[in-house]
């Protein structure tokens, strides 16, 4: 004898299949395929069109562009100093400019409360290895990389610029800066996979 439990398990998957009914002809199995199909096309578009729309945007430190402005956009702290991942985009900032291919580095991040300050952090960093203070512009309002691109375009009056992020991420970054009005392109700092890359 089954256990009232059980019985309300039974009947509550009955009532699932009345409402969800299966196509059982061939044209409403195929429509249903088609249907499904249609979904997984569009749920790839937005990834399709950023690998297309920056395929040819993408430089390492050696062949970067000359521009005015290098973008870094913030990735954490630890204890108050640049977390592994921002470390390794400022080192590619400070290679740019030492060799010449920029002449500002724009830092931009997090900084919505006191105790936590992104910006002055990447600045300090940057300028202990060899970036003059007086070449370092703050935005203290990057919250995440639309509003950086938004507002390099907007606050910042940047028009052409080099972005520096991990290569996951400098794909988005030059997508996003450049329906921003930002001609961009990325440098794609690589970086093993540390604490941060796992919890985000």
């Amino acid at each position: 004898m089954s256990s009232p439990k059980t019985r309300t398990s039974w009947v509550s998957l009955a009532s699932l299949r009345s409402r969800v009914r299966l196509p059982r002809t061939r044209v409403g199995q195929r429509r249903a395929v088609q249907v499904v199909m249609a979904v997984c096309v569009l749920a790839l578009l937005p990834t399709t069109w950023m690998f297309v729309a920056t395929s040819d945007r993408l430089r390492d430190v050696s062949d970067a562009p000359r521009t005015d402005v290098a973008v870094v956009f913030g990735a954490g702290l630890w204890s108050g100093e640049p977390s592994p991942y921002l470390a390794h985009r400022l080192d590619a900032a400070a290679k740019l400019y030492r060799a010449g291919r920029v002449r500002v580095v724009l830092v931009t991040g997090d900084n919505s409360r006191e105790d936590y300050d992104e910006p002055d952090a990447m600045r300090a960093y940057l300028t202990r290895h060899g970036v003059p203070d007086r070449r370092i512009v703050s935005d203290y309002a990057g919250f995440d990389t639309w509003d950086s691109c938004v507002r390099a375009k907007k606050i910042f009056g940047v028009d052409r610029a080099v972005l520096i992020s991990q290569g996951f991420h400098i794909r988005r970054a030059v997508a996003l800066c450049e329906a921003a009005g930002v001609e961009s392109w990325g440098v794609g700092v690589e970086a093993k996979h540390d604490v941060m890359w796992y919890y985000g």
